[in-house]
């Protein structure tokens, strides 16, 4: 029976010509997914980032194996090898290819071992005349002088992992005794301490009797396959736990965001038992069409104990449970101190205060407004916030904004406080920026000039409910990159 010996390389190899085709075919494949890895925007913090980087190592090893394997086809049989240990044709870096797996990126190269030609490498163990042969390519693979010898099978377990030298040993046994065919894998320390992970394929050789006589094996070093792969587990699995994070952070921000927003649904109409106007008031939220974050935006209305209504919107930076918990804890003081009796402006020194000492940090546009039904009077301060707009008579515009800027953004800071009397059927539109901002930057005012030319149909809408209903219809379908709040408040005739 013919040896097994370099049984990874076939006897009669292919046509040349077919096998440089898809020596060159394989190189392509290779500059293209070298493109890729150069063209990716690499950020080390975000898991899908590294999971794709993962994904283009393995596809580099994979197919620098294959461009291994074409070269072994094309130039033959052992004897017709090149000379030098390890050079392989048409190669800068031996691999047939023109750089390293990782290189793109930076990463420190993994421990050499030759080329990718001596990554196969074969052995023979005659079990008649205890004779042990090895190609040239296995002794680089186990970084072993050839003066020094080939292993015997009995020696071999010594440079294998203790946790692999049961699998070795079963594999061995199950081939010389039981004629069973080899494959598997273990690990290796190289003789300059290097650790190697190996992959090992052999049959049994019988004799004329039919008993084994010799083992043959091919063992490949799969290394690099490996820990491509392993990366890409890992990156998987990061991926999968943030998208969970991100889910379980979602809900709960809706969760925060429903509980503390206003509970009336549909209109809220403040009768008082005085003299004056009632409002019909009216609030939806619209999340960002983009990303689905829930950011830190509101709307409230609340009677205040001398008859007064409490008006608001507002918008805090940030997405997610910090901001819609930041918000909660404004909102919540905010209503406290209207209660209390503060008067818009100096209520927002005090929010401003209380964003400058909370833990997580955060700037915030906010407004708040005071009516008063007996004189139909509505005083108001901002903070870096849209005005209100005040529609009458079938037109509408932007209120005069008193001075005040961002909370948060400064210490100390003053707020004005404005006063605009109120007719019946007047109708009010408290929004936050989110609903208008346009994409020409701050100095576009298509989206209020659109909120505006409203003006009819708010006009002729039964009740602040079907106002906020043409709002919506208007502003929902649109791309919106960052969430919103609108409030409609009407003033009964």
């Amino acid at each position: 029976m013919p040896s097994h010996l370099f049984a990874d390389r076939p006897a009669q190899p292919p046509e040349p010509g077919m096998v440089d085709a898809l020596i060159s075919q394989t190189r392509r494949l290779r500059g293209d997914v070298d493109a890729v890895r150069r063209d990716a925007v690499l950020d080390e913090d975000d898991p899908r980032n590294r999971w794709q980087r993962a994904l283009c190592d393995l596809a580099v090893h994979q197919l620098d194996d294959l461009g291994a394997h074409l070269s072994q086809l094309k130039v033959g049989l052992p004897d017709e090898l090149p000379a030098t240990p390890g050079s392989a044709p048409e190669s800068d870096t031996g691999t047939g290819f023109p750089s390293d797996p990782g290189a793109a990126y930076g990463d420190p190269a993994p421990a050499p071992t030759g080329s990718l030609l001596s990554r196969v490498g074969s052995a023979e163990w005659n079990l008649l005349t205890d004779e042990v042969s090895w190609s040239e390519e296995l002794f680089q693979i186990f970084g072993r002088a050839p003066e020094n010898g080939p292993m015997s099978l009995d020696e071999l377990p010594s440079m294998v992992f203790a946790e692999d030298q049961p699998l070795l040993q079963a594999m061995v046994t199950d081939c010389l005794i039981d004629g069973k065919p080899i494959d598997g894998e273990f690990r290796i320390v190289r003789t300059d301490a290097r650790v190697r992970t190996l992959h090992m394929m052999g049959e049994p050789v019988l004799d004329e009797d039919g008993s084994t006589a010799s083992m043959w094996a091919v063992l490949r070093d799969v290394s690099e396959l490996r820990r491509s792969e392993r990366a890409v587990r890992e990156s998987r699995d990061s991926l999968q736990r943030r998208r969970q994070i991100e889910r379980t952070e979602h809900r709960v921000a809706v969760e925060l965001q429903e509980a503390v927003l206003p509970p009336w649904r549909g209109s809220l109409s403040f009768a008082h038992g005085g003299p004056g106007a009632p409002l019909d008031v009216a609030g939806h939220y619209l999340p960002a069409s983009t990303t689905g974050l829930i950011g830190g935006d509101w709307y409230d209305a609340l009677a205040l104990p001398d008859g007064d209504a409490l008006l608001t919107v507002g918008d805090l930076t940030g997405h997610g449970v910090s901001a819609t918990s930041s918000m909660a804890m404004l909102l919540g003081a905010l209503r406290g101190m209207a209660v209390a009796g503060i008067r818009p402006g100096a209520l927002m020194s005090h929010l401003n205060q209380l964003l400058e000492t909370a833990v997580q940090p955060a700037l915030g546009s906010a407004m708040c407004c005071r009516y008063d039904p007996a004189s139909q009077t509505l005083s108001w301060a901002q903070a870096g916030h849209p005005a209100p707009l005040l529609f009458r008579d079938g037109t509408g515009r932007a209120l005069a904004r008193p001075d005040g800027v961002l909370l948060g953004a400064t210490t100390g800071a003053a707020y004005e406080e404005a006063e605009v009397r109120l007719l019946p059927g007047d109708l009010l539109i408290l929004h936050t920026d989110g609903l208008t901002r346009g994409t020409g930057g701050a100095q576009d005012d298509s989206g209020t000039r659109r909120l505006l030319a409203l003006a009819p149909r708010l006009a002729g809408a039964r009740d602040a409910q079907d106002c906020v209903r043409s709002v919506v219809e208007e502003f929902g379908e649109a791309p919106r990159e960052d969430d919103a709040c609108v409030m409609v408040v009407r003033v009964g005739r």
